[in-house]
């Protein structure tokens, strides 16, 4: 799961996929702004078939919370 997760990331984002790690922040490791996190939220939903309330994402900060989030409620 982390892989794929890690995939998107690094496609979103435009980085080299070997920079992003477990417990990477989207924000402050990553470089993500808010229209990235918004843009990868949707890559998620649409990779994994799954709905990603405002709520959790707003709970999303790192690598880990979108991995946990995928493995809950991905089908």
């Amino acid at each position: 799961m982390f892989e794929q997760v890690k995939a998107i990331i690094a496609k979103e984002l435009g980085i080299d996929a070997n920079k992003i790690n477990i417990d990477s922040r989207l924000s402050e490791d990553l470089g993500a702004d808010s229209l990235d996190a918004v843009e990868l939220i949707m890559a998620i939903e649409d990779e994994f078939k799954i709905e990603v309330n405002d709520e959790a994402a707003q709970q999303i900060h790192k690598v880990s919370d979108i991995v946990s989030f995928v493995e809950k409620n991905a089908k």
